[in-house]
């Protein structure tokens, strides 16, 4: 009888795999919250379009540097009441909530940005773990249900909190205008609300959830490594990414290009459509409050697209392939950016955000379908941590570089660099479909389908 058998984790009511997905619901809800709301503020507080890259530096270099130690360390932790990764939901959600609290009261850029990267820093304690706990709660034969029920709490979070800012003031009539140096009050409550949903969810889980003592059986030997220092892993790290497989490669650089499409869109997108497609001139111009609103409340709706387009994911991954897919998907996300210079009546931003809804649902799992099979079994979480770093890296260029050619080459047009982003989406679906190679056989479609529900990420 093999190991797997006899450590074979029991199966799990679905109240139970909910309980389990909620805490994700908060974070997301966090993530969301200040994608669709920091430009926005940074631009209340007084920030030129060509300094809101630079101040959104805290999301990628945090990542960076925090998912790869918190995965190592909680993989190496264990508490006969707190658990393995409980203890990293908790610490995360308490801190992360407490910044969101007091992000809408900032008095200056300084203070938004430093409480951006406490806020950034304590999210990924949070979320990290989230990553593992799938496979440390469910047998096999019900993971792929714990990851789907992931990636809806990941497009409900998303969709509710993009929304908010709309809400607060079209349903509670909350004012959305202030004047320069404040934080509109709309923006404010979203913040405290978002604030409650990111705790209580996290609490929800931690409390409803019992984890299982690790089981692999060389866990006292990652806690004899872990307590050598990082030197070790340090090492293992740097000779992964010297040796990266030729298909890791390829798709590295795709995402290496997909992301900045994605970043520019966070960065610019909701003052573009205050600024260029409702005609707003500032944050005290109510034409502009009411264009920030509706821009955050089509976020809200690529979300929901997102949620829906994973259903039929799969399907069309088995028919077409991994690579044709993903790069069809781009281009729709491509497009819809492009687009948003073509709009004259405001709701046609729905439609350029159903592209980005797809691309969406794609970028968070075919390009980890597309490395199955390429990397090494025992070397999976180093080599999707090194992963992570091609999200990450081209943010922070484009946190460092941006601004510069905002000022120098896009004249501070917030719409341009919006149109740049579907630019880079498009050259990513180039490389792709050009220089991925996909070998079909029998088996492949429903490896594509399971892998596709395995690997889906925040």
């Amino acid at each position: 009888m093999s190991l797997k058998t006899i450590f074979e984790n029991p199966r799990l009511t679905l109240a139970q795999i909910i309980n389990m997905s909620v805490g994700f619901f908060g974070i997301q809800f966090g993530w969301d919250l200040q994608r669709a709301n920091m430009g926005r503020i940074y631009e209340n507080l007084g920030a030129n379009p060509d300094q809101v890259p630079l101040l959104f530096l805290a999301a990628p270099l945090t990542g960076l540097l925090v998912q790869p130690v918190i995965g190592y360390l909680s993989d190496r932790t264990w508490h006969p009441k707190w658990g393995r990764r409980r203890p990293y939901f908790m610490i995360g959600a308490i801190v992360s909530s407490i910044a969101l609290i007091f992000m809408p009261h900032s008095s200056a850029l300084w203070m938004a940005a430093g409480l951006l990267w406490i806020l950034d820093v304590f999210g990924n304690i949070a979320m990290e773990p989230f990553r593992a706990f799938v496979t440390d709660k469910l047998p096999d034969s019900q993971v792929n249900r714990g990851f789907i029920m992931q990636s809806m709490m990941i497009g409900l979070g998303g969709s509710v909190a993009s929304a908010l800012p709309w809400i607060m003031n079209n349903v509670f009539h909350l004012t959305n205008t202030a004047e320069q140096g404040n934080i509109p009050e709309n923006v404010k409550f979203s913040f405290y609300i978002g604030a409650f949903f990111f705790f209580a969810a996290v609490l929800w889980t931690v409390f409803t959830t019992k984890e299982y003592p690790p089981q692999d059986v060389d866990f006292k030997e990652k806690i004899k490594e872990s307590n050598k220092g990082f030197g070790g892993g340090a090492r293992e790290i740097f000779h992964a990414l010297r040796n990266m497989p030729k298909r890791m490669q390829i798709v590295s650089l795709v995402q290496f290009f997909t992301w900045p499409g994605l970043f520019l869109m966070w960065f610019y997108y909701t003052t573009a459509v205050a600024v260029n497609v409702f005609g707003g001139r500032d944050a005290a111009d109510p034409v502009y409050a009411h264009g920030a609103d509706f821009g955050s409340l089509t976020l809200a709706y690529y979300s929901v697209i997102t949620f829906l387009f994973a259903l039929v994911l799969p399907k069309i991954a088995d028919a077409l392939g991994r690579k044709t897919t993903h790069a069809l998907c781009l281009i729709c996300g491509a497009i819809g950016l492009i687009s948003v210079a073509w709009v004259h009546d405001k709701n046609m931003l729905y439609l350029c955000m159903t592209g980005v809804g797809i691309a969406w649902a794609s970028i968070l799992s075919m390009p980890y379908a597309m490395l199955s099979g390429s990397l090494p079994k025992d070397k999976i979480g180093i080599y999707m941590g090194i992963f992570n770093f091609f999200i990450v890296l081209p943010e922070i260029i484009a946190s460092l570089g941006f601004g510069w050619l905002m000022r120098n080459v896009l004249n501070n047009d917030r719409l341009l660099a919006v149109q740049l982003g579907g630019g880079l989406m498009i050259l990513a679906a180039i490389i792709c479909y050009v220089f991925i190679r996909e070998t079909k056989n029998t088996d492949d479609a429903l490896a594509s389908k399971l892998e596709v529900e395995e690997n889906r990420s925040v």
